[in-house]
Parts: C-alpha cells; structure tokens; sequence
C-alpha cells in the first residue's frame, strides 16, 4: 500500500489553486494540472508499507492546537508548479513531531527537508516572468484552519492518482 501523511485543503483554498491554475494557463504554463480533489500539503510520504494500522496508530498519537495555515506564493522544482504555504512554527513543529514518531515506530518515510508546498501543475512546460510570478501569487492568500492531519492511500488509476483517507 502507498501511504503518506497530509493535510487536506478546504474548499475555499483548493478554488484559490484552481484560480492559480488557470492564470498560469493565461500566462502560457501548460501541462498535467492537479485536481481539486488530489489537492494536499504532504507532510510525509512513507511509500509502499504494509502495516497502515501502525501508521494510523502514530498519525492519530500526534497533537494539533488548530492553527491558521496561509497560501504564500508559487515557484517550480524543474518541470512541476507548486504553491507555497507560510513556514509558520506550528505547521514546522507538527512537521517534526510527525517525523521523530515515525522514526520511533521504526516507520520508514523520505526524509528529505520539510519544504511545504501543493503540487499545482506537473510536467509543465512553459516559464512565467517574474512580473507574471508576482501577479500570480498575488491572487492567493486563501488560508484556512489546520486542526487535523490525515493518513493517506495512493492508487494509480485509470485518469490518474486516487487518494483516499484512511
């Protein structure tokens, strides 16, 4: 079973992402845009794992005070688009309260740095202008109220990945 951690977006962000996407489109970015219902901020991915019952177990041991989660910007790793959240202490702290209860349980997970990000539009081509950059990221700013986190399931299907809660 693929497996990741996350936090699910509200409605009002995933619509501020759908406008993301489409300005960039006016701009010429084109490529594979995330659906709204695939959108989510990964806060571990753990990949294939056969026990998501121990995994839920750690997910569910981790403390959220709810607190406020902010868009902040967009940029690219290489050929995928990405929005930006502000790197507020707890977003960071919950970050790695997560990691350090994995690593305990014996829970392997990329342990890459905690850059948090929504994948918005994968295998993009096209550049934006900084100017276009500054224009887009400026129709964002949709926040809302992290109170929980959430134990994912990745299929690929036949349109795509399929995530699913667990």
């Amino acid at each position: 079973m693929r497996l990741f951690i996350a936090i699910n977006l509200n409605d009002e962000m995933k619509d501020t992402l759908l406008d993301i996407q489409d300005a960039m489109r006016t701009y010429g970015v084109r490529g594979k845009d995330t659906p709204p219902e695939n959108m989510h901020l990964t806060l571990a991915f753990i990949g294939e794992y056969d026990d998501p019952e121990l995994v839920k177990e750690v997910v569910e041991s981790i403390e959220i005070r709810p607190f406020e989660m902010k868009l902040k910007g967009i940029g690219a790793f290489g050929d995928l688009w990405w929005a930006g959240t502000d790197n507020s202490a707890p977003l960071m702290a919950i970050s790695r309260r997560l990691r350090r209860a994995l690593a305990e349980a014996g829970i392997p997970f990329d342990k890459k740095k905690f850059s948090p990000h929504i994948t918005i539009i994968r295998r993009a081509n096209g550049r934006l202008s900084e100017e276009a950059t500054d224009e887009i990221a400026a129709c964002g700013g949709a926040s809302m109220t992290v109170d929980h986190i959430s134990l994912m399931r990745s299929d690929r299907g036949k349109y795509g990945m399929k995530y699913t809660e667990l």
